[in-house]
């Protein structure tokens, strides 16, 4: 009987005729009562309290749709049974019985049901105060742009309270076929803890909603899988409602409201929450927009500082480092690596990166391409690649990957001038894979180093070109000295030992020995002068006893006095003493044709393996080293060798002139 009130309790009908029939019966009570109770002289002072407290039990436990008739009959029978004169139980009494009572009940039953309405319009409006408030408070929080965390622990506080459930959570689908909770709410305190994951099926409303894309429910977990099941059974969840969460059009996740009782929720829950998600839905999406500009400001200003630094001719050791860093941090990455390809079946690190106490990969090292690995992936594809997972990884890279805790990692190839060179890995330690895009992102420093490697690999070949210039020069001009020396100067020697003989021969002879006299002084003039200029084109002073006394006899030669300090003590390479005279030669003769100076300061050392020459005078200064070609060739000399050459002249304060040339004992 319990079980069919409950379930038909409060259809119109049956309110109707329950409300009859227990009016009908009270009557009978109640004139039994009166008709005892007049029998026994009982006073009406008492008699009319005990019928009062029977009307009141029954509004207390029965409701005013069956409290009203019952009060109509109760009072009949006090008025028939009790009350002189007493009436007799006729048809017409039996009939205004029944029109007394079925008019008590119409109007307790309308009155009921307007009382039901205004308490539920009541319920309602303070039902749609409350969840306006909580939507103003929420909507507060997404304004000021609170951290998501928050929001979402908000989010699921207010829909909880909001709908009187029992407990709610919030979770994120996640690429791998999972959902993590962000945000959980219950009465109790006993929640899902954030960060927790549950797989996705369709046994749970999450799974549901994901399937579908749209809200759903579950009214029972009987037939839940082994791992939903444990999680509502330890969580005391018997329904849930799900609604999900959209952003940017794509399904982000889904917001559930869990009831702990057999009730199942009402069926507005799935809109209640909607507008939530919504709400959400903006937070998650502005958040987004933020990471992602100041992800996009972070990728601007890291590339813009690798540029500046392949714009500079910064040392490749240098950019390579820089790229790894920058690399591995917007990556978000735990580690991050390049490799240079050595053959076709290995790699070599040349820079490393890694996060707080990772350990890095070793740089230096070289790894065989057998097995899996990014490199290998990257060698034979061409294209950017990604690993997942080394779990079930073999090779020696792979090894190594798993033996610093690397579980998934992404890759791009580094092509120059149309080779391939090497690659940048980021691999991180997290089971999430690595997200879109990140292929993307580190294939913009690629082609920074790509850049790089082609301009130093230019530098460098330039810079081979100029040696073997200044190389080929160098051997031009002593093979012309040579041939000076052994050939020409041979022969005018020859010629003037000659004409000396013709001279002692014809020396009786008083009117030719004249002019041949004066042939032979023209002769020893000319020698003398192609002499100077053999020691001129290369000195053999300097091939025979090198820089010391070949900078010594230049100093001689000086029209301007020279001051010399020269600490090297040993031979250097023939190219380096060669370019030191060269210097040195240079400056003393600009010196004497444009310094005015009275004295010249030369100073020569070696420091950390450096030939350093310092040359300064006290002249007018005002010397323009891009005029003229001698300072020109001079640079390009230095530079050829790998060295440097500074000249400074100002106007008034004299010219300094400080070469630098990088040295090996010879």
């Amino acid at each position: 009987m319990s079980a069919w009130w409950l379930r038909h309790r409060g259809r119109f009908e049956v309110e109707i005729v329950l409300a009859f029939f227990t009016g009908a019966a009270a009557f009978v009570l109640a004139a039994l009562l009166c008709s005892a109770a007049r029998s026994a002289h009982v006073p009406t002072l008492v008699l009319g309290p005990v019928l009062v407290a029977g009307v009141l039990a029954v509004a207390r436990y029965a409701g005013v749709v069956y409290a009203v008739p019952v009060a109509v009959v109760t009072l009949d029978a006090f008025d028939w049974y009790f009350l002189p004169p007493l009436r007799a139980l006729d048809t017409a009494t039996v009939f205004v019985l029944a029109v007394f009572i079925l008019t008590s009940v119409l109007v307790a039953e309308v009155a009921s049901r307007s009382g039901r309405r205004a308490h539920e319009v009541e319920r309602d409006r303070s039902a749609l105060a409350d969840a306006q408030a909580a939507l103003r408070r929420v909507a507060t929080l997404v304004a000021h742009g609170v951290a998501p965390a928050d929001v979402f622990a908000a989010v699921a506080r207010e829909v909880g309270q909001v709908l009187g459930v029992t407990a709610t959570y919030m979770s994120r689908y996640d690429p791998d076929g999972s959902a993590t909770s962000v945000g959980s709410w219950s009465a109790d305190g006993t929640h899902l803890a954030v960060g927790t994951r549950a797989p996705l099926d369709d046994t749970s409303v999450s799974g549901l909603v994901f399937k579908t894309g749209r809200p759903a429910r579950m009214d029972d977990y009987d037939d839940a899988s082994a791992p939903i099941a444990l999680v509502t059974s330890d969580l005391g969840v018997r329904s849930s409602v799900g609604a999900p969460i959209v952003v940017g059009g794509r399904l982000w996740g889904v917001m559930i409201a869990a009831s702990g009782d057999n009730q199942t929720l009402p069926a507005d829950t799935e809109s209640r929450i909607a507008a939530f998600t919504e709400l959400v839905a903006t937070a998650v999406s502005n958040t987004e927009a933020r990471t992602e500009w100041a992800q996009l400001a972070g990728e601007q200003a890291a590339l813009r500082r690798v540029a500046t630094l392949v714009a500079e001719g910064a040392a490749p050791a240098e950019v390579f480092e820089t790229v790894t860093r920058e690399v591995g941090i917007l990556s978000g990455a735990d580690l991050a690596r390049m490799e240079r390809y050595e053959s076709g079946d290995s790699v070599i690190g040349v820079a490393g990166w890694s996060r707080g106490d990772a350990p890095e990969l070793a740089v230096g090292t070289r790894f065989s391409l057998e097995g899996a690995s990014i490199a290998a992936m990257i060698l034979e594809a061409s294209r950017p690649v990604r690993v997942d997972s080394f779990a079930d990884a073999h090779g020696p890279i792979a090894q190594e990957a798993q033996g610093v805790g690397i579980r998934s990692s992404v890759g791009c190839p580094i092509v120059v001038d149309g080779r391939l060179w090497g690659v940048i890995a980021a691999s991180s330690k997290s089971a999430a894979p690595f997200p879109p895009g990140t292929e993307s992102q580190i294939a913009e420093f690629t082609e920074l180093v790509a850049t790089a490697i082609a301009n130093t690999e230019a530098r460098t070949e330039l810079a081979a070109s100029r040696a073997r210039i200044v190389a080929a020069t160098d051997q031009t001009r002593r093979r012309f000295e040579r041939d000076l020396h052994d050939g020409v100067q041979q022969r005018l020697v020859s010629l003037l030992l000659e004409l000396r003989t013709s001279e002692t021969i014809s020396s009786g002879r008083e009117e030719p020995r004249t002019p041949l006299s004066r042939v032979g002084d023209g002769l020893s003039d000319a020698i003398d002068q192609l002499r100077e200029l053999s020691r001129g084109i290369h000195p053999a002073i300097l091939s025979e006893g090198g820089l010391r006394p070949a900078l010594r006899a230049l100093a001689r030669r000086s029209a301007v006095p020279v001051e010399l300090d020269v600490t090297v003590d040993k031979r250097l390479e023939e190219r380096v003493e060669v370019a030191a005279y060269y210097v040195v030669s240079e400056a003393l003769t600009n010196t004497a044709k444009h310094a005015q100076a009275s004295v010249t300061e030369v100073r020569v050392e070696t420091h950390n393996g450096t030939l350093e020459l310092t040359i300064r005078d006290d002249g007018v200064g005002g010397a323009d080293p891009t005029r003229g070609s001698g300072l020109i060739g001079l640079t390009d000399r230095v530079e050829a060798l790998g060295g440097t050459l500074v000249i400074v002249s100002t106007e008034g304060a004299g010219t300094l002139l400080h070469a630098q040339l990088p040295v090996d004992a010879g």
